[in-house]
């Protein structure tokens, strides 16, 4: 992938996933230096290369506050170095938990890059065409940052530009509504304008695309339960992408960004400092952190999407077998398995979700019927039969079961929970009474501390 190819020569430079390079302060300037100005388009695909680069930073989000925070994965003990991990997962975390402040910094930086693009490229000369595409990729990003952390925050403050430290101490929370209108609004407009290509030449794969685009905001509606717009925004989608014929295949590191993966975070274990450590990692075969309901979950050994959550051995440590992967002989530390964020099963089931929740039809042959058996059929299990989903509540268990199957340690389960709200029953189940107001996380007490006025940027409730 050409952009990836770039980061990696540019690592050491402005555009270095590095946090210590003073080009990605998390505070905001005072004011855009020269060595921020960017003029060619060369300049800007480079800053578009770093909003992408960031996204490297994502995996802990998805591993502690997604994962562990649901019934998919679970610290039995808190042990060194963990007990911010271990608190997320046990319900017990406050506004000190320094997790949940590094992820702040993490997106909030993403926005920064975004930001610093989109201030100045309508102003640039050079083909129009591309400079819609590196604008398009910058939206999409900032986007998904923010979507990420409304769902993990609920309202936070947003931005449209880079801002100065005086101008950062101003910024309202956002409402619901302002985020739905500014998110959705945004991947909205990338969309009608057309401006991101279907597909990419071999040396820019991993881009973001339209259809990137129109997956997410699906998502979006989903999430703000606008369950027409989901439906208009997806099915477009349908068809343009394919399942695998083996699930093992999806996330086999000989197979990226293969016919089923619409968006994923590229990693690269034969550049120094672009690998990453293994995922999910333990040192035995004992499935110490997958919990027993998500092994109860494949009620059928036939499925073969269990073979990818079984442990097998990498080096020293056991890891499942999705996210498998060799050491670089060269990096021995580091490993090369892409990060998927986006793929068509998701589609397909979302696209079910939205029409049950639009109107449930105790048909056998329905379109939501259809999407469920489609990804189904390729873990090689029948349909399900419609006489034992009997009403609108039951195809959603149904829906909500079959993504525990699909997708576990992949950055769903917890938001699937909330979203379709089984959050509370499900991890009552597994012993872990949640209170309404820990559908989403408290705000970190040191961006409080900034502000200093708690009009501006207050506390979510019960923290």
């Amino acid at each position: 992938m050409k952009k990836y190819k770039l980061i990696f020569a540019l690592s050491a430079l402005l555009f270095a996933t590095s946090c210590a390079d003073s080009f990605f302060d998390l505070e905001p300037s005072d004011k855009v230096t020269a060595d921020k100005i960017y003029k060619t388009a060369s300049d800007y695909n480079l800053a578009v290369i770093g909003c992408y680069g960031k996204y490297q930073e994502h995996f802990s989000y998805y591993l502690e506050c997604v994962e562990f925070r649901s019934d998919n994965a679970q610290y039995t003990a808190p042990t060194t170095g963990q007990q911010d991990r271990y608190d997320i997962d046990q319900f017990k975390e406050n506004s000190a938990n320094g997790t949940l402040q590094s992820v702040w910094g993490i997106f909030s930086n993403g926005v920064y890059r975004c930001n610093l693009i989109l201030d100045q490229i309508d102003d640039a000369d050079f083909d129009a065409t591309l400079k819609d595409q590196y604008k398009a990729e910058a939206m999409f990003l900032r986007a998904y940052n923010y979507f990420n952390m409304y769902r993990l925050w609920g309202g936070v403050p947003t931005t449209r530009k880079v801002v100065t430290v005086s101008e950062s101490l101003t910024i309202l929370r956002s409402t619901d509504q302002e985020m739905y209108d500014y998110i959705a609004g945004d991947l909205k407009y990338i969309i009608d304008n057309n401006m991101l290509p279907e597909a990419y030449s071999k040396d820019d794969l991993g881009r973001a695309t339209l259809g990137a685009a129109r997956a997410l905001l699906g998502k979006v509606y989903l999430t703000f339960r606008k369950w027409a717009e989901t439906k208009d925004v997806l099915e477009p989608v349908i068809g343009k992408y394919s399942l695998l014929k083996n699930p093992a295949d999806i996330f086999d590191v000989n197979n990226k960004m293969n016919n089923e993966i619409i968006f994923a975070i590229r990693f690269n274990k034969s550049i120094v400092s672009e690998g990453h450590g293994l995922w999910f990692q333990t040192s035995a075969t004992s499935n110490d952190y997958q919990t027993p309901q998500l092994l109860a979950a494949y009620t059928d050994q036939a499925d073969l999407r269990k073979d990818l959550i079984t442990l097998t051995k990498s080096g020293n440590a056991y890891v499942p077998m999705k996210y498998y992967d060799t050491p670089d002989a060269t990096y021995p530390t580091q490993y090369g398995n892409d990060f998927i964020l986006l793929r068509y099963a998701d589609v397909l089931l979302m696209y079910a979700e939205a029409l049950n929740e639009i109107s449930y039809s105790n048909s056998q042959t329905s379109p939501a019927m259809a999407a469920i058996t489609e990804v189904r059929e390729r873990a090689e299990l029948n349909a399900l039969d419609i006489a034992t989903i009997p009403n609108k509540d039951a195809f959603r268990k149904a829906i909500l079961e079959e993504r525990q199957r699909e997708f576990p340690f992949e950055g769903h389960r917890w938001f699937d929970l909330v979203r379709m709200g089984y959050a509370k029953e499900i991890m009552a189940a597994v012993g872990h009474t949640v209170n309404d107001y820990q559908l989403v996380y408290p705000i970190p007490q040191k961006e409080i501390e900034k502000i200093g006025n708690k009009s501006i940027l207050w506390q979510n409730e019960g923290y």
